[in-house]
């Protein structure tokens, strides 16, 4: 473009001024982004300046699109020129260019033109998507947490910040957000944990990235040894050991469990006591002016030590040196008068006194029995009200009177039966269960009971018969009282009054409140069994236990109370059993008793370190033993579900358990019920419960959806809940859209770890509430996962009808009709009496066959810890005990079968051989097998003579 001047345009250039110099532009366009649709202006301001145009990739923009302003500067008097365009979207999106939208200004002065810089117009965005998202990370305390983010592609460039549980987080000395959008973290500290989102932002939008969760975790460390214990012996041989704690510090946040073992146990020896023993006499002195030779001797061979006895016997010893003929006349005639008058009246008031005591005890007594044989039976219970639990003894001269407790009462009305676990029995006092069932109650018929081996027995009618009727008269005792309060336990009643309650009210319904956690019965000399029903706890008397001619009222109560003080605060010890206690406290038996206990730990000697606790007197807990120690005190067969306990003291017992590592396991119990929502005819409520898995942490939950009114909607389930620190979580799935509704929120809920690994037998619960949209929707199904967080996973299927008329009854694993819940006497047992004492016969005293109780226990699988049935009267007797203990639920003699028959093949080899069939029959349950037997009909016979 050309130019030339006029001469009027020469006079303007004067007045414009012509100091030779080129525009210079005061403003320049910049850089512009168009957001949405709005158009972006473009400005250009120049000194001193003719004319100003934009041109805009290349080509100039049209004078009409010109916005252009003029004015003068007063310090020069120069003419300054602005000038204004806008620039549409259209207008940038049609322009295919290869580089960026672009303009820039033309301004002309008398001497020229000059040029602005390119100012580029691009249309502004921000993706959605991040190109990196950041992610969780698990980090130890102390360790360096880097956590990316890359924002999404954006005009311009996104600006990047980082919140933390939504609040911004800056720089600091520890802390770096400014490395190319990541966070930085020199050193994790626990208040670092947390939600971290990356917040990216530029003109148009900002965006939010997935939230990152950071953890950090604390790794576990060992606290320092304890002191070594005591020797666990007195004397000889024993083991100490030591432990130590996770605590130093802590596992948190799901750090990682100590390693090693947290007890060490050491052999040591411990000095036995020494008894004192007597040295040699010393030579007898001359005799003396009393007519005694003297000698003496001194308990120094050796002395006593650490606790020994001192030596019996006298130290002096005296004798008259004169064959007698020495007297003391002398002495004796000086003795003063008055001093030999009141000896004589001391000696005679003493034998008056011996005397009238005497006439007042025979007095005494015959008043005492003549009320009694008046009063009889009243006088008997009325006592036992008042009384405490004594064994007392009568004549047998007494055993025909009608009056007794033994003639209106009769103990052994009840047949056992079978049943699987839970134990329960049937109430004695249903008559009408007893004229249905006659051949249940009948005496036994004539039966052989043999055994297949060398250790025949045969057990005739008139021996079954005479055991039978024996167990009907046995009136001769009768427990003297009820225990007033043995630690808040209350035995219910005597057996008068609860045969009187069965006799005003023989069919009343049983009520459907929580049931009863205790259970009594009166037991004498043929033992018997106690069971609470539905609870996994039961207790074996043996035959002979208890003394003749006396009878105990025993109760076993579970506690219900908190139980916290049952565990060790040093330890991380938990609950495994039910705490229960059996008595009466001053019970007097002559062999053990044995204990069933359900337990919820899946047991593995590397995993736990189980241990069994009885309360002391001023109610503090103290560990009786390990159950992988041996013991001379106590006796534990820790079996997958249940452990067997032979014990000698009665009192309140529990199972607690220390997990060794993070493979410790509890077996949890997983159930879901289901009620109408009682405020809303829509709404549907599904609780679901976590228990431990033993048959009386169940009780709770049963009695109270019975009372709710709650259906079972699925069978239990087992979950195994391991010791590695991490939370249950519970969530309902599969929900019909369109049919149903769930409360916001309550789709996934959760239960801490410790919530679920001390909750000792407590249930926990968590509830998800529906709502039907419309009254025609009748069914529901969905499922109910519950997962441990690292752990197993349980689903639970629901599919019910929330209509009444359409319910189907899902039953509570319970029986609840379970009334009578001991049984005495031969029905207790599952083994015959007659062959009970045979086998003791045999095995007690070891023979040259080598068939002694060690080989019974052997065979029969409970072997371990034989020095403990080395220490008792009768050790085959214990160990069929033990084995009756463990086969309770069953009843099966097979196992006792096999092995007296394995015992008889190995012992009787090198005899005769003859075939024979031997058949062993017990009530309920009956095992038939034949074998050839090296032996006559006389050997059998006589092989117990």
């Amino acid at each position: 473009m050309s130019c030339s001047l006029s001469p009027g345009s020469r006079s303007d250039a004067l007045q414009h001024g012509t100091s030779g110099t080129l525009p210079h532009f005061l403003q320049e366009p910049d850089d512009a982004y168009i957001v949405k649709s709005n158009p972006i202006k473009l400005k250009c301001r120049a000194r001193p300046a003719l004319q100003i145009f934009f041109k805009c990739n290349g080509e100039w923009v049209h004078q009409s699109q010109h916005q252009s302003q003029e004015h003068t500067d007063e310090g020069t008097g120069l003419k300054i020129r602005e000038v204004m365009i806008n620039v549409s979207r259209q207008q940038v999106e049609d322009f295919h260019g290869p580089e960026d939208y672009w303009c820039l200004c033309v301004a002309w002065s008398h001497l020229g033109t000059s040029k602005s810089r390119k100012a580029t117009v691009r249309i502004a965005y921000l993706r959605k998507n991040f190109e990196q998202d950041p992610q969780g990370r698990e980090v130890p305390i102390k360790g360096m947490i880097v956590l990316h983010c890359r924002p999404p592609e954006g005009v311009p460039v996104a600006e990047v910040e980082w919140l933390k549980n939504e609040e911004p987080v800056g720089s600091d000395g520890n802390i770096d957000t400014r490395a190319d959008h990541n966070l930085i973290i020199q050193e994790a500290r626990l208040s670092d944990s947390g939600n971290y989102t990356c917040l990216a932002s530029n003109i148009v939008a900002k965006r939010r990235s997935l939230t990152a969760t950071v953890v950090i975790f604390v790794n576990g460390g060992w606290s320092l040894w304890t002191d070594w214990s005591a020797c666990n012996v007195p004397c000889g041989r024993g083991v100490q050991k030591r432990s130590r704690t996770c605590t130093n510090p802590a596992p948190l946040n799901g750090g990682a469990f100590c390693e090693g073992m947290s007890v060490q146990k050491s052999t040591c020896n411990a000095l036995c006591p020494v008894d004192g023993g007597w040295a040699e006499w010393t030579e007898w002195t001359v005799c003396s002016g009393e007519c005694e030779r003297q000698r003496n001797r001194e308990c120094t061979a050796p002395e006593p030590k650490r606790g020994g006895r001192l030596c019996d016997g006298a130290a002096l010893g005296t004798y008259n040196c004169t064959g007698g003929l020495c007297t003391h006349n002398l002495l004796h005639d000086a003795k003063p008068q008055g001093l030999e008058g009141s000896s004589d009246v001391a000696l005679y008031s003493g034998l008056a006194a011996g005397v009238v005591t005497v006439v007042v005890l025979i007095v005494a007594v015959t008043l005492y029995r003549r009320n009694q044989s008046e009063y009889g039976v009243d006088v008997i219970d009325s006592s036992a009200l008042t009384g405490g639990f004594q064994s007392f003894s009568f004549k047998t001269a007494r055993q025909g009177n009608p009056l007794l407790i033994s003639s209106s009462l009769q103990p052994d009305l009840t047949v056992s039966r079978t049943y699987t676990s839970p134990i329960c029995f049937q109430d004695s006092m249903d008559k009408e269960l007893i004229s249905q069932e006659p051949s249940l109650f009948d005496p036994l018929p004539d039966l052989k009971v043999k055994v297949h081996s060398s250790f025949m027995v045969s057990l005739g009618v008139s021996e079954r018969g005479a055991e039978y009727h024996a167990q009907k008269a046995h009136p001769q005792t009768f427990p003297r009282g009820l225990a007033p309060d043995y630690s808040g336990v209350r035995v219910e009643g005597t057996l008068r009054e609860r045969r009187e309650k069965s006799l005003l009210a023989p069919h009343a319904p049983p009520t459907p409140s929580r049931p009863p956690l205790r259970t009594s019965g009166v037991l004498g000399h043929a033992g018997g069994r106690l069971v609470v029903p539905n609870t996994g706890v039961s207790l074996l008397v043996p035959h002979g236990g208890i003394a003749e001619d006396t009878t105990w009222e025993m109760y076993m109560v579970i506690n219900q109370e908190d139980s916290s003080s049952t565990l060790s605060e040093e330890s991380q010890e938990v609950l495994l059993s039910p705490e229960v206690t059996y008595g009466p406290p001053g019970l007097d038996l002559s062999c053990p008793v044995a204990m069933t206990i359900a337990h919820c730990a899946e047991f593995a000697t590397d995993n736990w370190n189980i241990r069994l606790k009885r309360q002391t007197q001023d109610n503090k807990w103290e560990e009786v033993m390990s159950v992988e120690e041996e013991s001379t005190s106590c006796y534990c067969l820790l079996e997958a579900q249940c452990c067997h306990l032979l014990l000698e003291s009665p009192g309140r017992y529990a199972l607690v358990g220390e997990p060794l590592s993070q493979e410790a396991v509890k077996r949890l119990r997983l159930a879901v019920f289901g009620s109408a929502d009682n405020t809303n005819p829509l709404g549907y409520s599904l609780r679901v419960y976590c228990v431990d898995n033993t048959p009386y942490a169940f009780q709770e939950v049963a009695s109270v959806e019975r009372v709710r009114g709650g259906r079972l909607l699925e069978e239990p389930k087992t979950l195994l809940f391991r010791g590695n620190s991490f939370s249950l979580q519970l969530s309902i799935q599969d929900i019909p859209q369109f049919l149903w509704s769930i409360k916001p929120f309550t789709t996934c809920q959760e239960f801490s770890f410790s919530q679920v690994w001390a909750s000792n037998q407590r249930p926990l619960q968590c509830a998800f509430s529906l709502e039907r949209y419309s009254p025609a929707s009748s069914q529901l199904s969905c499922k109910i996962s519950v997962r441990q967080v690292k752990g197993q996973e349980q689903i639970l299927q629901v599919y019910t009808s929330v209509v009444e008329s359409e319910k189907e009854v899902v039953p509570f694993f319970t029986q609840s009709n379970c009334t009578t819940t001991s049984l005495t006497g031969s029905r207790a047992f599952k083994i015959p009496l007659s062959i009970r004492q045979r086998i003791c016969a045999t095995f007690d005293t070891a023979n040259a066959k080598g068939k002694d109780w060690q080989l019974l226990a052997q065979k029969l699988h409970i072997d371990r810890n034989l020095c403990y049935f080395a220490r008792q009267e009768s050790p085959s007797a214990v160990i069929l005990s033990l084995w009756e203990a463990q086969h309770q639920d069953t009843g099966d003699l097979d196992s006792l079968a096999s092995a007296l028959e394995e015992i008889g093949k190995v012992h009787s080899s090198t005899h005769s051989t003859s075939s024979r069939a031997t058949t062993l029959t017990t009530t309920g349950t009956t095992t038939r097998t034949t074998t050839t037997l090296g032996r006559s009909t006389e050997e059998l016979d006589t092989e117990f003579t």
